[in-house]
């Protein structure tokens, strides 16, 4: 199989974790750090979706980064995306910079609107409908505290937060933390990106829908007076892969899905299928790739992905 060159951020682990335990995310995190990719991230959500009884019920995002934050060395850790509505933008940035001290400096913030009501309505979330105007407060908030030098305060009044005198601290390990956005959105999100983001992620869509969305934010970067390559262009996708197409089905079952349809929608296939596939997406620009591991406990699937695709992106 060929090397894909071009991978400066190479790839990384990304679970949908409501239903599992902290001990088993650290199982996955640690298998990620051992196996040589370079980040692990999780999505941030308090319901399960799709098939399954939830059990043994949801972690919290920051919370468990906190603690893989403490027990792994190398690994890059964030969230695709946290759920703007899940914390007030100042608790926010505390918390971020919080763990990424307790990292040594490893950590990146995917921050989104949030979009799943059923879940706020389980947990007594308030779910807004300006949830895209308070986005962007959020985001002017949380980069605005930490880029404020230590000694002076931020202010920000806006239509729906209202800070005062803030001292603006902790600060984080880093001198900035990546802020990642992503999204389908041809107008609001390239601009938000535009403005606001190291990172712009495209999440489960195909070579061509991503082509445009990238060429969208590179526009809305050049609008914001940045260059389109200031960012980061990345992808994530639900990743199936097998030594055989008996392997590769029996891991399509576990997940509740279609062989076909992941072949189409995801990395689905062989390695050679996948590390081909991935190919198409460096050569419209994406220079990192999240894997979607939906299931948690299948290691050897890890160590697959690590020896036979992990190993052919340089």
């Amino acid at each position: 199989m060929p090397r894909h060159a071009g991978w400066s951020h190479g790839s990384s682990l990304f679970t949908e974790p409501q239903g599992a335990t902290y001990d088993t995310l650290l199982t996955v995190a640690k298998a990620t750090e051992d196996l040589g990719f370079d980040a692990f991230f999780r999505s941030d959500h308090y319901l399960k979706m799709g098939s399954g009884d939830g059990l043994p019920g949801p972690t919290d995002a920051w919370i468990t980064l906190a603690g893989l934050a403490r027990e792994t060395k190398r690994i890059r850790l964030g969230t695709l995306m946290t759920a703007g509505t899940f914390r007030l933008p100042g608790v926010l940035a505390i918390q971020v910079a919080q763990v990424d001290q307790m990292s040594g400096g490893r950590v990146e913030l995917g921050l989104g609107a949030g979009w799943f009501e059923e879940e706020h309505k389980a947990y007594g979330i308030p779910f807004p409908k300006e949830k895209f105007a308070r986005l962007e407060e959020q985001l002017a908030i949380v980069t605005g505290l930490w880029a404020t030098q230590a000694g002076a305060t931020f202010d920000f009044h806006g239509s729906f937060y209202d800070l005062t005198d803030s001292p603006a601290l902790p600060k984080p390990a880093q001198d900035r933390i990546p802020v990642l956005i992503g999204g389908h959105g041809a107008t609001r999100t390239p601009r938000l990106a535009g403005k606001y983001a190291d990172e712009f992620n495209m999440p489960f869509a195909s070579v061509e829908d991503s082509e445009r969305q990238f060429g969208r934010v590179r526009a809305a970067a050049e609008d914001a007076g940045r260059k389109g390559d200031d960012l980061v262009y990345s992808n994530a996708l639900v990743v199936c892969v097998g030594k055989d197409e008996q392997e590769v089905a029996r891991r399509a079952a576990a997940i509740g899905r279609e062989v076909d349809e992941l072949k189409v929608n995801g990395l689905a296939g062989s390695p050679h299928e996948v590390v081909d596939k991935i190919g198409r997406y460096q050569e419209i620009g994406s220079r990192r790739i999240y894997l979607q591991v939906l299931d948690l406990d299948d290691l050897d699937h890890l160590e697959l992905i690590s020896s036979q695709v992990q190993s052919q992106l340089s």
